[in-house]
């Protein structure tokens, strides 16, 4: 009575166990504890094996079983053996990847949950005057009526667990468990909206392979603001109607709220949010809705991919081409592509809705491997923005006065100024993309040229300042890649000037001013509100709803945002849309680069006129004649990534061929080349791959360690996994390797 044992040690192997006499045997998926060297680990049963090659002295027995039955399931161990095959990455750390902390740590699975409701006896005289919240939050739960709601769903309703325990300590409210009963059927909360034909053809598409309970990779490509949600929605209705369970994956925490709105606003039915941003309580509740079935609709991000479901109907993968679907560290997995191999185990469709496809996606649709349905049309009367491209060569940037007399550059061009301000006065919002968070990206010292660098990094520390605040706690540099911070120098230490000067722009002092052009009463006979949209300004639990709310009340205000702003958000009062820093991206030495830049720049641009009004968007450049910029604005975007895919055609890049990277990682960066040197080295005679490399990595030094890289490219994607399966062990075990940390990166985003 032997079990194989796959446990989270990063070693490309199961281990061997033996049952104690008496006991039954653990299932296969069930979780076990079991002594590993001087550790106590839990692990999962993979497999029965009736002999070793462990001696009999050496062999040890598991200590329990955790599971009475199991709780993976043949589904999640094939699709664990995938991505440990795909990925190269041992099973054990696969499984651990999968499973929620709490479930990884061998806590019990239970549908028991926590309710919350209002004691007899306890009327509105039981509260203070001066207990203005507390009241609120009584008055949240009591429309609950007698039974009260489980605590998931009032936290969702944005009640907080601070009142909720304080009622409780006052005798007002009580909690009790309750085993979770099955949900209702899902019905429609809301009648849907008519569509058009492009849309209905898309619903057709998605429903026929859903009733032919196949797989099918459907690329749903609409421009912005042309219906893809509606898209989603009615073809979710069927799949729902026949008790079947949804996945929609979104590429950002900050879309799930909005995108749970959408849904509960058309279906009555059990919704389950997933993210890195939930309790680990509420992350194992949420993974055992979707194993037992409790969860009908399931948003998550792109771990929630990896979660076991009990009658999953189909996947939806909204803002496909988003590279944050692509996990960067432990296991290199790319939520796209998993959802569509859980397609084909589930034998079911998988929609990747994108206004901006990914060159691979649109090479997979050229080779028949995805179906396309297109939306190139608004719903009723709206129409794409408009694209306009201002030669910030032709006019300086304006000059702004500072209190002190001082004036500085605030990036924007007077034909911007006069846009923002004229579609302010229209009664319309603006947003300005930004994608640079903080006051500005260097410090410099004006008299010597020393930069505040980041002592750990390769990297300018950037400058986090807020003029209108006196505590020094809200002004100080910081390392975006490391987060080593230190307070602002009041003097140079390399020349001891007092000379020092922040260089460049960032979100908060484009804010600053835009403050004092539009906000203040001097330069502005209306007082606008500028709201920043960044990380540093949503950290905030609840900080990005307040916003949003404070967004779509309509009145006209100034957004100024990074990335976070770009990706599906409908703000339908906004009609003008100003990229005030366009070239960066064109200009790097990434060659995905351009792809990404121009994705962005759509998804923003995608923000303007999606209301009743028509829009515009600002393009302003140094290189108003760069030829991808020029055919991006002029030819749209399909036209600018068919141009692209040519470009890689002929340089035999991705998606013509197919990359692998090692990055080797160390004290020093002598000694990570020659570790990469020497996997080189052992490459197998004969391997026709081409090999980039090593050289050293786009940062070299982060976080005070060295970092160098090794790309592969093979033009057959099996020809290179053949070559990995038996040259990567081998790297690993190479003496130079000793004491570094070598990692391997399948179709990387980047390098």
């Amino acid at each position: 009575m032997l079990v194989q044992v796959a446990l989270p040690v990063p070693l490309y192997r199961v281990f061997d166990y033996s049952v104690p006499v008496g006991e039954n045997l653990p299932a296969v998926g069930c979780r076990v504890e079991v002594s590993f060297g001087r550790q106590t680990l839990v692990g999962i049963v993979v497999s029965h094996v009736a002999t070793t090659e462990v001696p009999h002295n050496k062999l040890k027995s598991i200590h329990c079983r955790l599971d009475a039955t199991p709780i993976l399931n043949e589904h999640m161990l094939s699709l664990a053996r995938w991505l440990a095959r795909y990925y190269h990455y041992p099973l054990g750390d696969v499984l651990a990847v999968m499973l929620p902390s709490l479930v990884r740590q061998g806590k019990p699975l239970d549908l028991l949950i926590t309710h919350w409701r209002i004691l007899p006896h306890v009327t509105d005289d039981d509260f203070h005057a001066n207990a203005v919240k507390q009241k609120q939050q009584f008055d949240m739960l009591r429309l609950h009526g007698e039974r009260g709601a489980s605590e998931d769903v009032l936290l969702l309703e944005g009640m907080q667990r601070t009142f909720l325990k304080t009622l409780e300590s006052k005798g007002l409210i009580e909690r009790y468990i309750e085993p979770k009963s099955a949900p209702k059927p899902v019905s429609l909360a809301k009648m849907p909206l008519d569509l058009n034909s492009e849309q209905q053809l898309a619903v057709d598409t998605i429903l026929a392979a859903h009733s032919a309970q196949s797989y099918q990779g459907i690329l749903l490509n609409g421009i912005t603001g042309s219906g893809k949600t509606e898209v989603y929605l009615q073809a979710m209705q069927t799949v729902l109607e026949a008790g079947k369970q949804v996945l929609i994956l979104v590429p950002e925490i900050g879309l799930t709220p909005q995108t749970r709105a959408r849904f509960a606003s058309r279906f009555a039915a059990n919704i389950v949010l997933l993210h890195s941003g939930m309790s680990n309580t509420y992350r194992m509740q949420g993974w055992q809705d979707c194993r037992t079935g409790h969860a009908q609709i399931i948003i998550g991000t792109r771990s929630a991919v990896l979660y076991p479901f009990a009658n999953l109907g189909l996947i939806i993968v909204d803002e496909a081409h988003d590279v944050s679907y692509k996990q960067q560290d432990t296991l290199r997995y790319h939520a796209a592509d998993v959802a569509l191999y859980r397609g084909v185990q589930y034998e079911i469709p998988v929609v990747l809705g994108t206004a901006t496809p990914s060159l691979e996606h649109l090479k997979l649709v050229e080779d028949g491997k995805l179906s396309e349905c297109q939306l190139r049309t608004r719903p009723g009367l709206a129409e794409p923005a408009s694209m306009q491209l201002v030669d910030a060569r032709l006019q300086s940037t304006h000059q702004q006065a500072q209190d002190d007399g001082a004036r500085f550059d605030t990036g924007l061009t007077d034909a911007l100024i006069a846009a923002i301000r004229q579609t302010l006065e229209a009664g319309d919002q603006v947003l300005i993309f930004l994608n640079r968070r903080g006051y500005a990206p260097v410090l410099l010292c004006e008299a010597c040229g020393w930069q505040a660098d980041c002592p750990r990094c390769d990297a300018h520390l950037t400058v986090h300042y807020r003029s209108n605040q006196q505590s020094k706690y809200s002004n100080y540099l910081k390392c975006h890649h490391c987060d080593w911070q230190a307070y602002i120098p009041t003097a140079c230490p390399e020349c001891a000037s007092t000379n020092l000067d922040a260089k460049g722009m960032g979100t908060t002092r484009l804010s600053e001013s835009l403050h004092a052009l539009f906000a203040n009463p001097q330069t502005s006979k209306t007082l606008y509100p500028i709201i920043q949209i960044d990380r540093d300004t949503t950290r905030r639990k609840d900080s990005w709803e307040q916003i949003y709310a404070r967004i779509n009340e309509g009145k006209p205000a100034i957004l100024v945002g990074t990335q976070m702003v770009a990706k599906g958000h409908h703000f339908p009062n906004v009609t003008l849309v100003c990229l005030p820093n366009a070239d960066r991206g064109f200009l790097s030495a990434d060659f995905r680069s351009p792809e990404h830049t121009a994705q962005l720049m759509i998804q923003v641009a995608g923000r303007a006129g999606r209301g009743d009004k028509s829009g515009r968007v600002l393009i302003q450049t140094l290189q108003p004649d760069n030829a991808l910029l020029l055919k991006l604005v002029k030819d749209g975007y399909l036209a600018f990534a068919q141009e692209l895919l040519h470009e890689r055609q002929i340089m035999g890049l991705p998606p013509y061929s197919h990359a692998a990277l090692i990055r080797c990682e160390g004290k020093s960066l002598a000694a990570t080349m020659q570790a990469l040197s020497d996997a080189v080295a052992a490459l197998p005679a004969g391997h026709q791959l081409a090999v980039l490399g090593p050289i050293d990595a786009p940062m070299t030094k982060k976080n005070s360690r060295y970092h160098a890289q090794l790309l592969l490219l093979a033009k057959q994607r099996p020809q290179l996994h053949r070559i990995l399966d038996q040259w990567w062990p081998t790297v690993l075990d190479l003496p130079s390797a000793k004491y570094l940390k070598l990692t391997l990166d399948i179709d990387p985003v980047g390098w």
